[in-house]
């Protein structure tokens, strides 16, 4: 009798287990319970970026497509590769309208709103947020660049070479493929009137001699000029050589179309452009005629390149934004965003999300010493591999360079080091 009731225990026990386990009638599952995943544990958590992008302004035909891509390379980041190491990235972007007073509230705002880090599209945005950022120690990465940004280096990097570089670029490549002589051959420079021209100016004067290089004016203009026929015709009574102009599309466009009723085009005279304004937005502006034949040094690839990274940015473009499709600039700030995830990666893998999430002064040096400074990423073949080395806050060394056929930016070489 002992034995049947313990019997009878035993199987009403394991039918109220069953019923437990499968409730209301259910089948039981045999499926484990998950213990919360390290996925689980970074949801809701954010690393947040901000940008300073011309949006508006003299400078608009560059900021439009620059915001475009910076939002559809973050979408793409947080949605398909999870973040950075499993957080998502937060954008806190801000128009500067490329105004100088603009930027400074901006900058400030990044300062106490927890920014781990900060881009600015043009060299002239990232001159007047560089005093404050320095000064509090919160890195930023300049996506067009200068070398006044990080001369001496302190908390500014540049994405890519800057506007000198590409003058040795361009200068280099005219010296070894155009030039023929005899003597030196002469050079006019038409500089825009900030970083983006001075940078230029100060590298031509200490280099040019010594590359074989007469200098023969150097002029600049403003953002808003509307004509530059008088600066022409003075430059062109000295007979140059080559017009190099190292500007933004706009600008170069009337100086371009200016110049073309001058008599002074690619058939008379070299011209060359650094990559402020070397993009479709300048064709679009000035018209295929104008600019067929004009050399210019970019420092990304082109849409028609089969770099790995291609596909994808193709893919966010035509889904978001088509109307920016063959646009450079596009792709040059589509690789800021990568390269933001792969620095806010590296940071929070070796400090961890909580020292981060402060938005403190600690975290900016984390960001710097752990992040920009650990970097050796390739950017998916778009533009040239980002690393660091000490003492020099350029990021990346190589260009290419370019010439216009038919409307079409046509590359003439490949990477070639802009140092």
């Amino acid at each position: 009798m002992k034995r049947k009731y313990s019997g009878l225990v035993l199987v009403l026990s394991m039918l109220m287990i069953v019923a437990l386990i499968s409730g209301c009638g259910g089948t039981a599952s045999t499926t484990p319970v998950a213990s919360p995943t390290a996925t689980d544990a970074k949801a809701g958590k954010e690393l947040k970026l901000g940008a300073i992008m011309p949006v508006t302004g003299p400078a608009a035909e560059k900021g439009k497509p620059g915001i475009d891509a910076l939002l559809d390379s973050i979408e793409y980041i947080n949605t398909e590769l999870g973040g950075a190491d499993g957080y998502k990235i937060k954008l806190d972007w801000k128009d500067s309208a490329y105004n100088a007073a603009n930027v400074n509230t901006i900058v400030t705002d990044f300062t106490n709103s927890g920014v781990l880090m900060f881009t600015a599209m043009s060299s002239f945005e990232m001159t007047n947020a560089m005093g404050i950022a320095n000064k509090n120690g919160m890195p930023g990465l300049a996506i067009f660049t200068a070398s006044s940004l990080y001369n001496p280096p302190a908390h500014i990097y540049g994405q890519m070479p800057e506007y000198g570089d590409d003058w040795v670029a361009f200068a280099n490549y005219y010296m070894q493929n155009i030039w023929k002589g005899p003597g030196k051959p002469k050079m006019a420079l038409h500089l825009l009137n900030n970083t983006t021209g001075l940078s230029v100016k100060d590298i031509a004067n200490a280099k040019a001699e010594a590359m074989g290089i007469e200098i023969v004016d150097i002029t600049e203009h403003a953002a808003t000029t509307i004509s530059e026929t008088v600066s022409l015709t003075a430059i062109k009574a000295k007979n140059p050589d080559v017009l190099f102009i190292s500007s933004t599309p706009q600008p170069t466009k009337v100086i371009l179309q200016n110049a073309k009723e001058l008599g002074m085009t690619p058939d008379t005279m070299v011209i060359g452009l650094a990559h402020a304004s070397f993009t479709k937005a300048l064709i679009d502006l000035a018209g295929a005629d104008v600019v067929e034949g004009v050399y210019g040094v970019y420092p990304t690839v082109t849409w028609d390149d089969n770099a790995p990274g291609i596909a994808k940015a193709k893919e966010y473009l035509m889904k978001n934004h088509p109307a920016d499709a063959g646009n450079m600039d596009y792709l040059s700030v589509w690789c800021t965003g990568l390269i933001s995830a792969e620095i806010l990666k590296n940071a929070v893998q070796a400090v961890g999300y909580d020292v981060l999430a402060k938005g403190d002064a600690n975290a900016w040096k984390a960001v710097e010493e752990k992040g920009f400074q650990t970097l050796n990423y390739g950017v998916e073949g778009i533009q040239g591999a980002v690393s660091y080395t000490a003492g020099d806050n350029r990021l990346a060394q190589s260009v290419k360079l370019y010439t216009i056929k038919s409307g079409v930016i046509t590359a003439i070489g490949d990477w070639v080091t802009a140092r």
